[in-house]
């Protein structure tokens, strides 16, 4: 889902009580780690249940939002040879990627902010996007922005795609692209986590567009625009853009759209996309797809159900619908030649009978796609057969692992909704640690739609979550709250995680979809081999309902002509179309006052030692300052622990900042103690992940205080910059 849970108040402390699929082999090969078949005998739908809707079906008008000319089917080639990137081996003083490198580790070298001189951190300038609700518009901001800083550019995008480059002492202007992104294509959330960083392999030093800033928009454009000046780059696709929904089949605005920053690996940008939640069955395609960095021509495609088809579909196809999309940030290794691509689930996310046995390898997984063929080398799944909504939304990251016998190991760390956090071996796919296929809950109670008898579990590092729920751990702001709460437990089906989706009564599934981890991933210091995770502790209430229940709600997709907002959407409700339920969602809670019938903390942050794999501190993180019941902030500076969204990033300094809480605070914490040893209260709220450079002697800290529409903090379009106030 759409990356997002608010569970607006927590809180009053102290109240009540041909693939080389490492973990998907064939079918005549026993499950390894990681993998598990379903129960022999399972009802298998007939073959036309995997046929999606005739392609002959019109876009809707706006969905090619500016009108590129599509030209011929593409054959697949090959990426133009790329040079060295600022990401390889960045510039002590930069921060050139989305999480500052090409490993996704999101440390700084930076150390002039210190615990000891950090209450002299203040804000340096504020800047502001421009980007923010209309007259009459429905609030759907939540800008998620990471800025960029490469030499003397701090480089970033507003909620609505426009590109800027700003001063990185003074916050002035330098130039600012306008991408004419319609309100209409916002699907879930107007949301850009960041821009990407390009220098061209054919285009000379100190000619346009040598060096590059590209996006990936809402409304399905690829984008390349000068660094210098902010000009289309016109040898890049049609006039600077590169139409994303080519062979994407019927579609509506806002159905399909992209927030992440595409990687380039060698040469080749890797798009992935995320389709609205809970619409219908035939959504439009999760298709992963490359194009030449230097002229956005097509290089190829992975299509789920077209596994060996990697041009364009021929005229009159289209990507195979409904499948697995990725919507998280990906992450590559050129020396591999491999892009890491965490999966969600297919279309209707919460039924299985209908997904192909080749969509139920890759679901809720990572999977590495050679980059010059499109062609998968291996598969990690870390749910099977889904239908939790438990698609990965954390991107991976890179890291060498030392074994115990002194050999290091080239790894992938893949944090998950579910709390499991996997370390695997990023040329194979084999966990480095180890991994158990533990018994689930099934066969369920879906007609037709068995679960799976095992799930894997990473049980060679410490979870990110509770021991399951129980009765007596309901909570509330009185007895009576506190009752509600249990009689809502009992009225539950529940007999832990995994627990199966169920039409008579509601099943409560914990953890919720929003986390453990989610888009803010997590950070590490290679030197230290510290990893800090920020993450949530919030239950879902859901129910599957009869189609005719459905309709009766008002439940119908967004391509329907009588949909209507609130109608069933990306978080909450949804149509599911297409299938025989839909489904409603809804944080476990007090509807009445608000607060979560679990007791706190709703959100943690927690410091692991990747050499020993070890905790060595955790605590709750944020505060009730602006959180209550009935939506009333209660101004307590207590640590309850609140619900989360955007990561964390580590200095040399020995410093943790991260904001994400719903007490519209940054926060800056000791690595070694975790004692928080600075704050300050934001303009709007923090959903966004921090990043710092340093600019002429000075260090900075960056946070986009775009804030989320849907985790109910304050939306804004200032970008806050913070510097110490005693070092000229």
């Amino acid at each position: 889902m759409l990356r997002t849970l608010l569970l607006g108040a927590t809180i009053i402390a102290g109240t009540a009580g041909s693939v080389a699929l490492a973990q998907v082999p064939p079918a005549d090969q026993p499950p390894g780690n990681g993998n598990a078949t379903v129960s022999p005998g399972t009802p298998t739908p007939p073959s036309d249940a995997f046929s999606a809707p005739s392609p002959n079906a019109p876009q809707s008008p706006g969905v090619n939002a500016a009108n590129i000319p599509d030209g011929p089917p593409a054959d697949p080639s090959e990426a133009t040879p790329m040079v060295d990137q600022v990401t390889a081996n960045p510039a002590h003083d930069d921060w050139p990627g989305y999480a500052r490198d090409d490993r996704a580790t999101r440390f700084s070298p930076l150390d002039q902010i210190t615990p000891s001189n950090i209450g002299h951190l203040k804000r340096a300038f504020i800047y502001h996007t421009g980007s923010k609700p209309g007259p009459g518009q429905t609030n759907k901001w939540a800008a998620e922005t990471t800025p960029i800083k490469v030499g003397d550019g701090l480089y970033m995008c507003s909620a609505l795609n426009d590109m800027m480059r700003i001063d990185p002492a003074t916050g002035k202007e330098i130039w600012h692209f306008h991408a004419n992104e319609k309100y209409e294509s916002i699907p879930y959330t107007a949301a850009c986590k960041a821009v990407v960083y390009y220098t061209s392999s054919t285009v000379p030093e100190g000619e346009h567009c040598h060096h590059r800033i590209l996006e990936a928009t809402l409304d399905e454009r690829l984008i390349e625009v000068d660094s210098e000046d902010g000009k289309v780059c016109e040898g890049f696709g049609w006039h600077g853009m590169v139409n994303l929904m080519k062979g994407m089949g019927e579609s509506v605005p806002g159905f399909v759209a992209e927030t992440a920053p595409p990687p380039i690996v060698n040469g080749a940008i890797i798009t992935n996309q995320e389709i609205l939640d809970g619409q219908r069955r035939w959504a439009p395609s999760g298709v992963i797809r490359g194009y030449d960095a230097e002229t956005g021509r097509f290089l190829w495609a992975w299509d789920v159900n077209r596994p060996h088809e990697h041009g364009e579909p021929k005229e009159g196809e289209h990507y195979s619908r409904g499948t697995p999309n990725s919507w998280a940030a990906m992450i590559g290794d050129n020396a591999l030649g491999l892009v890491y691509v965490p999966t969600g689930n297919s279309a209707a996310d919460y039924y299985s009978a209908m997904r192909s046995p080749e969509e139920n390898r890759v679901s809720s997984a990572v999977v590495a796609i050679d980059v010059k063929t499109g062609e998968p080398r291996w598969v990690f799944q870390t749910v099977h057969k889904d239908v939790w909504d438990y698609d990965i939304g954390s991107q991976p990251t890179l890291m060498d692992f030392t074994k115990p016998d002194g050999s290091t190991v080239p790894a992938l760390i893949m944090p998950t909704k579910r709390g499991q956090t996997f370390v695997l071996d990023r040329r194979t796919g084999d966990p480095v640690l180890p991994v158990e296929e533990r018994p689930a809950p099934s066969p369920g109670m879906v007609p037709g739609d068995t679960r799976s008898p095992t799930q894997p579990w990473s049980v060679g590092m410490p979870r990110l979550g509770f021991a399951p729920l129980k009765e007596a751990d309901m909570w509330g702001m009185s007895p009576i709250d506190q009752l509600y709460c249990r009689l809502k437990y009992r009225r539950a089906h529940y007999v832990g995680e995994f627990t199966p989706p169920s039409i008579d009564k509601p099943w409560l599934e914990y953890p919720g979809y929003n986390g453990g981890s989610d888009w803010g991933s997590v950070a590490y210091d290679e030197k230290t081999g510290i990893l800090i995770a920020n993450w949530n502790n919030t239950p879902m209430y859901d129910q599957l309902v009869s189609r005719k229940k459905a309709d009766k709600l008002g439940l119908m997709p967004v391509d329907d002509p009588n949909f209507k907002p609130g109608g069933g959407g990306a978080e909450g409700a949804g149509a599911m179309a297409e299938t025989p339920y839909g489904i409603v969602v809804s944080p476990f809670w007090d509807e009445y006052t608000g607060m979560m019938c679990n007791r706190p903390p709703y959100g943690m942050i927690t410091a692991i030692d990747m050499h020993t794999q070890k905790v060595l501190w955790q605590h709750p993180l944020g505060s009730a300052r602006a959180n209550g019941p009935f939506g009333l902030p209660t101004h307590l500076p207590l640590t309850i622990g609140t619900p989360n969204n955007g990561g964390p990033v580590i200095t040399a300094g020995g410093l943790i900042f991260v904001a994400a809480t719903t007490d519209n605070m940054i926060h800056a914490f000791d690595i070694h103690t975790g004692k928080e040893v600075w704050n300050d209260v934001l303009p709007g709220g923090g959903q966004a992940t921090p990043m710092t450079y340093e600019y002429k002697g000075k260090q900075y800290v960056a946070i986009m205080a775009g804030g989320h529409h849907f985790m109910m903090t304050p939306v804004t379009d200032d970008l806050v910059v913070y510097a110490l106030d005693n070092v000229n």
